[in-house]
């Protein structure tokens, strides 16, 4: 076993354990701040989730206002609220422009970088960090604390034994563990006495028990321009039939009252609006039109403008459709969907649970654990699809680097005095293909 001893400088030295966004803000700006950082990371390669999460592109944020914003937060809103307000969207929308990276705002609200991909920003954040001199080991797996509070890895070279004057845990949730986060980390954390929440999957698809011949048509097929509703919410959007349910932004958005739903009674309800544009009152009138004699099928493609999908979708929740028009339109309207459960963690795009807020003060640090503090998804908060996921991960890390700096008796960086929204830098509004 080899120790590193971190009491050699009166330049602190910083462990991140963790090389995902949390982290590498994180170690930006307690490197700017004089700290000597070293970020360890046990995969390969460095942002191999953030790399994933924008190959479709990258979406970095998104442009609602600041109460709608912090809703999508759920009951963690008010928690996120002031790390937020310290790294707001403009904030990091002006990050990837200092990398190089402008930013537009897609048809959808949500932003993106103009080159729509998550590896150019990375290579230029890497080259500065680089540049500051953070230092970054691959190939590091963190196996918890030593008896004399050194952090444990397991590396290339056998076990390895790190001090230093503060750490920062941003090791992810446990979604899409073969990209390195797999929550294994729990068990370390509750060793230590630190309150958890159980990890459960959040932006996962819902399980929903089609028929074979459904299942064989549609699977793959998108239902586009739809509204879902469930427990008391709705949401407009799209989905994807998936061979086990539903996939897609849409359901995503509503994942965490499916979630609890289905975990408290057995099942969820979720009701699909196959044609949210229109009115109840105005579909009615469109199928009223049909042609006697005209097949279901037609009038469904025709007067109801059904694609197969949404229309095989409707026959599947329904053995026996109505030929009135008012009673078909209703139907069309909400088409019930009965929902087992959510897809598990290795299908889920993000986590819920995690550390809780009583484990943590103000700056992110544990109580448990003095001088140790955790960010990004690590943390008992979850958010939808849209540009939310990232900013949590950003601000969150933002917040435990100036705790750290208080913590070590150094300043924070300079705070945000920009717009919460920043002005759009290029294209508005030009494309969304996310």
């Amino acid at each position: 076993m080899s120790a590193t001893s971190s009491r050699d400088s009166q330049n602190p030295r910083i462990a991140i354990v963790g090389a995902g966004p949390a982290g590498l803000i994180a170690a930006e700006a307690l490197a700017q701040a004089g700290c000597r950082v070293t970020v360890f990371e046990r995969m390969a390669s460095p942002a191999r989730k953030f790399l994933i999460a924008g190959r479709g592109g990258l979406n970095l944020t998104h442009s609602e206002p600041r109460e709608a914003f912090l809703a999508r937060y759920g009951r963690a809103a008010d928690w996120l609220a002031p790390m937020i307000d310290a790294f707001p969207p403009g904030r990091l929308r002006a990050f990837a422009e200092g990398l190089g990276q402008p930013t537009f705002v897609g048809s959808s609200g949500r932003v993106f970088p103009r080159a729509f991909k998550a590896s150019p920003l990375l290579r230029a954040w890497l080259a500065r960090l680089a540049g500051l001199g953070v230092e970054l080991r691959l190939r590091h797996d963190w196996r918890g604390w030593g008896p004399g509070g050194d952090l444990l890895f397991m590396s290339p070279e056998g076990e390895r034994a790190v001090s230093a004057d503060a750490t920062l845990l941003a090791l992810g949730g446990a979604s899409w563990p073969r990209l390195g986060s797999d929550g294994r980390w729990t068990a370390l954390l509750e060793r230590e006495g630190v309150a958890l929440a159980p990890l459960q999957p959040a932006n996962s698809g819902a399980l929903i028990a089609w028929s074979e011949i459904f299942r064989t048509r549609f699977a793959g097929a998108p239902l586009k321009r739809i509204a879902l509703s469930a427990e008391g919410a709705t949401v407009r959007g799209e989905a994807v039939i998936a061979q086990t349910g539903l996939e897609g932004g849409a359901v995503y958005a509503l994942s965490a009252r499916l979630r609890e739903a289905a975990a408290w009674e057995g099942r969820a309800r979720l009701l699909v609006d196959l044609r949210p544009d229109l009115s109840l009152e105005a579909l009615a009138a469109r199928l009223s039109r049909s042609r006697k004699g005209e097949s279901m099928a037609n009038r469904l493609r025709k007067a109801a403008g059904l694609s197969p999908a949404a229309a095989g979708l409707l026959r599947e929740a329904i053995a026996a459709l109505p030929a009135e028009a008012e009673k078909l339109a209703a139907l069309i309207k909400a088409v019930p969907l009965e929902v087992s459960g959510m897809s598990g963690l290795e299908r889920a795009i993000s986590s819920a649970g995690g550390i809780s807020r009583s484990a943590l003060d103000a700056g992110l640090m544990l109580r448990a654990r003095p001088g140790n503090f955790a960010a990004g998804e690590m943390l008992d908060w979850e958010a939808p699809t849209g540009g939310y996921l990232l900013q949590g991960c950003f601000a969150t890390g933002h917040t435990a680097a100036c705790g750290m700096l208080a913590h070590l008796g150094l300043a924070p960086p300079d705070p945000w005095r920009g717009a919460w929204s920043a002005a759009d830098v290029g294209e508005t509004k030009a494309r969304d293909d996310g």
